[in-house]
């Protein structure tokens, strides 16, 4: 469950004291961007995403990349499957507890999001947008893919992009950005566009560069650990001073060597003909919608306390920005930030809420009792989802069944739909209108009675089966017999 606090809006003995409590809550972030040069995935990326993955500090996880491998032929091969990167960001968050919220492909440039499954029920409104910037606008190499969505009542919206290369591409970078903001356009709520959210995560390969210096002299700035030296000459952090399109966006402090470019295979800086100049291609900023207005309060200490949280403001603190030097696929290095989101806490109960059995050990314990928020709108096509702890996204159940009636308070797990396997499982309340998970429950056990029970029932159905069918041959055969 994510950080919460609580604050009063008034101290005790003041004469306007009105009790009234307001509850914060602090979500953990963990962004990787990283252009993986059509490399093949490593086998094991658990390192890239922190502690906070492997002791569930961190609420969310999401996974930026440019450059995956998108000759036709990978591309039809990951039409039919799914891709190796998507495969093996799966593969290791779901041993934590993460599972897939929203997925997003253009060509080579992919967003993954992933959350712990506990906060499934609170990421409402997810939606994808994807714009295309190469060969004007025709060819997804370069461009941008974004996924948006309600995170406890707050708009967030995360946006990968992949920018136009070489030093002398900067006006056709911030061409391409401001395309991009422009056309990535969502439905339904106040947040239509990118900016319109509470907070902008904005991260991938933007192909700034090193302006002023030769190659030798940004080498030896990183050889000789004065990374400020290069940072006033780093074409974005000068792009900001000018650009209106970028306009409060925030960054940390680069103080990890550049990430690009790398002699594939090696931790050495272009050593062929063309010796690009190292650069900060690979970055994560991000954005806060400028909202609030004063706590209406007496006391003007707590006000100016306040007013950054009050009024749908969120705070965004971020606990470190680092390069992952030891990976070498690519000739770019991964980037990741951890951050916090603070914001007051509009949404805490679910569309739907489930009552089930803490322990099935007998087939009766597989009904599930539900309960819908005032206004929560049915379909007769949503359904319940039985999933083992460690699956890896909403489809990957290990049973279901449907919810079909509108009026129904309960379902039950058929004999033939229950587990074979025993161990740790929850449900999920899945909502057609929604298109996610709008419930779940906590984990409860599934006893080695219950699917050995299940197993010798299946076992008697397929000896009954074949007795049956073994019965209507010999019948068959007394008839063939008769005939002749």
């Amino acid at each position: 469950i994510p950080l919460i606090s609580v604050i009063s809006l008034s101290e005790p003995g003041d004469r306007m004291d009105t009790g009234a409590l307001i509850c914060f809550i602090s979500f953990r972030v963990h962004i990787v961007t990283w252009n993986v040069g059509s490399g093949i995935p490593p086998d094991d990326i658990t390192s890239l995403f922190g502690p906070g993955v492997e002791n569930g500090s961190t609420d969310m996880v999401v996974v930026g990349l440019q450059e995956v491998n998108s000759m036709i032929n990978k591309r039809l091969k990951d039409a039919l499957f799914i891709d190796q990167w998507s495969e093996l960001c799966m593969d290791t968050l779901s041993r934590f507890g993460y599972v897939l919220v929203a997925s997003q492909r253009m060509q080579g440039v992919f967003l993954l999001v992933f959350c712990k499954f506990c906060h499934l029920p609170f990421l409402r409104g997810v939606q994808t947008q994807s714009t295309r910037t190469g060969l004007g606008g025709y060819w997804g190499n370069k461009g941008g893919v974004s996924a948006r969505m309600m995170v406890f009542g707050h708009p967030v919206c995360f946006l990968n992009c992949h920018l136009p290369a070489h030093m002398r591409n900067l006006e056709q970078r911030m061409e391409d950005f401001e395309s991009i903001l422009q056309q990535q356009q969502f439905e339904g709520g106040t947040a239509v566009g990118v900016l319109d959210h509470d907070v902008v995560f904005w991260f991938g390969d933007l192909n700034f560069r090193i302006e002023g210096y030769d190659i030798y002299v940004v080498k030896s700035a990183i050889e000789n650990d004065k990374l400020p030296l290069l940072w006033e000459k780093d074409q974005l952090n000068m792009a900001k001073k000018s650009e209106s399109v970028l306009e409060g966006f925030i960054e940390g402090p680069l103080d990890f060597p550049p990430t690009y470019k790398f002699d594939v295979g090696t931790h050495t800086y272009d050593t062929s003909a063309k010796k690009r100049k190292p650069a900060w291609t690979d970055r994560i900023l991000w954005r806060l919608r400028r909202t609030g207005s004063p706590v209406p309060s007496h006391n003007s200490a707590l006000q100016r306390g306040l007013t950054s949280w009050l009024g749908g403001a969120t705070r965004v603190s971020q606990h470190f920005y680092r390069s992952h030097m030891g990976f070498t696929i690519s000739d770019h290095k991964p980037v990741s930030a951890l951050f916090s989101l603070h914001f007051p806490f509009k949404v805490n109960l679910p569309l739907v809420t489930l009552e089930v059995e803490k322990e099935w050990t007998k087939f009766s314990d597989a009904t599930v009792k539900l309960s819908m928020a005032h206004g929560f709108q049915r379909s007769s096509w949503d359904w319940v989802g039985l999933y083992k702890v460690g699956f890896k996204h909403h489809k990957d159940y290990a049973a279901y069944v449907w919810a079909k009636s509108e009026h129904s308070t309960q379902v039950t797990f058929s004999e033939e739909d229950l587990p074979r396997d025993p161990g740790e499982y929850i449900l999920g309340y899945y909502s057609n209108n929604t298109n996610s998970i709008v419930g779940v429950t906590e984990p409860f056990q599934v006893h080695t009675a219950l699917t050995q029970l299940h197993s010798d029932s299946y076992r008697m159905l397929i000896l009954s089966c074949r007795a049956s069918s073994g019965q209507k041959n010999a019948h068959l055969d007394r008839k063939r017999l008769t005939d002749m």
